[in-house]
């Protein structure tokens, strides 16, 4: 096969998987974020205090939770629901690319729009080293996709992924406070140093936190793919 039938190929499959990924209540999604991100950027702009960048990555980081989670926890659940899901379980191993795919996908989706309000941020409010703060903010939301995956594949239904999520995800920042100087906190600011805390030290903490992170979420991934595995379970 030709080189341009390749990229023709290419093209057509992440078409239809863009398109897949932007049905349903994906747009939602995606306005509320950006919604919440305009309104919060307008408070920080025309009050009194001065926003610095920890401000702004606290901003960022609830904008791109939004926009992670609809088309990775319902990821599957749309397939079952359009009855595509028997035709790609029914091909051998063909569902670890599809999925696998969609995943990369919606990584990219996230990584393009956190890059543009993290420029807008920087244009807007506060100047920030833009693609550093984005390298911190993938950190956290990609662990929270890779898990979000997993509980799709363990849960097998898109809401009851969604319910279980939110839950997680609640009592992670409800623990934020607790574990704000630990390696532990997945929403750990690394712009925000503790004022009696060494700054070399703070650093460590940071590489540790992000660090587990990574591991935590490749592990998660592939575990995700393992449970695919189980076709009968979800068809």
């Amino acid at each position: 096969m030709s080189v341009i039938k390749n990229l023709r190929l290419l093209y057509q499959m992440v078409s239809y998987n863009l398109k897949i990924i932007f049905s349903g209540r994906f747009v939602y999604f995606l306005v509320a974020a950006w919604l919440f991100f305009l309104i919060i950027a307008g408070i920080m702009l025309f009050s009194n205090s001065t926003p610095d960048i920890t401000d702004i990555y606290d901003l960022l980081i609830f904008p791109g939770i939004l926009i992670m989670f609809y088309p990775v926890v319902y990821n599957i659940q749309n397939d079952k629901d359009t009855r595509m899901l028997e035709i790609i379980f029914g091909v051998p191993d063909y569902r670890y690319k599809v999925y696998t795919l969609r995943f990369v996908i919606a990584i990219l989706l996230l990584l393009f729009l956190m890059i543009l309000m993290a420029f807008f941020s920087w244009f807007s409010v506060v100047k920030i080293p833009v693609f550093e703060m984005v390298l911190q903010l993938m950190s956290p939301l990609f662990f929270l996709a890779c898990l979000t995956f997993l509980l799709t594949t363990l849960i097998k239904n898109g809401n009851g992924a969604a319910v279980v999520m939110i839950i997680i995800g609640l009592f992670f920042f409800i623990m934020n406070e607790p574990l704000a100087r630990s390696k532990w906190n997945v929403f750990l600011n690394p712009y925000n140093v503790p004022i009696d805390m060494n700054l070399t030290i703070w650093k460590n903490v940071v590489h540790q936190n992000r660090l587990m992170m990574a591991i935590g979420a490749v592990i998660a991934f592939l575990w995700g793919l393992m449970n695919l595995q189980r076709r009968e379970k979800f068809v």
